[in-house]
Formats: structure tokens, C-alpha cells, sequence
């Protein structure tokens, strides 16, 4: 299982939440998701640790914890949620969103 962060600032490196995470156990993986256009990191990460009991420490006293001057968002990471290769779903039509 993975833990989600959110609300990081966009200057955060993998090794600044792998060092936060490493207080509550073994930081096995640290991802950053950039913008696949500019480059920019999108605010939020992954973090894996080595065991259930430390997944849920760090969450424990991360959630709401001020860090790098924001208020992080940190919980169990949820399943990636398939996209259809359409771009819609059954329940919105094509004309509700323009781009």
C-alpha cells in the first residue's frame, strides 16, 4: 500500500519526503508526479514504507502536520482509477466539457 501526500510545496525533492517519512520507519519508494508539459511538480507524492504499522504512524502524525510552510494532506493512497481510451465517461456527455 502507498500513502498519499498532498498539499506539498512545489519546490519539495524526493529526498526532502523521503527524510520526513524516514522518522516513522523505512521509506521504501518516494514518487513525485510532475506536469507532463511544463515539468512542474503537481503538488502531491507517493510514499511507500516498509510495513502497515509505519504506513500508519506516519499518517497519524503527518495528516495535517505544517511542513515547508503548507498544511499536508496525507492518507492511504486509493487504487488509480482506469481511464477509457474514449477521454469520456457513460455518465457525462462529449458536449459537457470543451477544452
Amino acid at each position: 500500500m502507498s500513502i498519499y501526500v498532498g498539499n506539498l510545496s512545489h519546490e519539495v525533492t524526493q529526498d526532502d519526503l523521503s527524510q520526513a517519512f524516514a522518522e516513522y520507519g523505512t521509506v521504501r519508494r518516494v514518487q513525485l508526479p510532475a506536469d507532463r508539459e511544463t515539468g512542474r511538480l503537481r503538488g502531491f507524492g507517493f510514499v511507500e514504507m516498509e510495513t502497515d504499522a509505519e504506513e500508519t504512524a506516519a499518517i497519524e502524525a503527518l495528516d495535517g502536520a505544517e511542513w515547508m510552510g503548507r498544511d499536508l494532506k496525507v492518507n492511504k493512497a486509493r487504487p488509480r482509477e482506469e481511464r477509457g481510451s474514449s477521454g469520456s465517461s457513460g455518465n457525462r456527455s462529449s458536449s459537457s466539457r470543451r477544452y
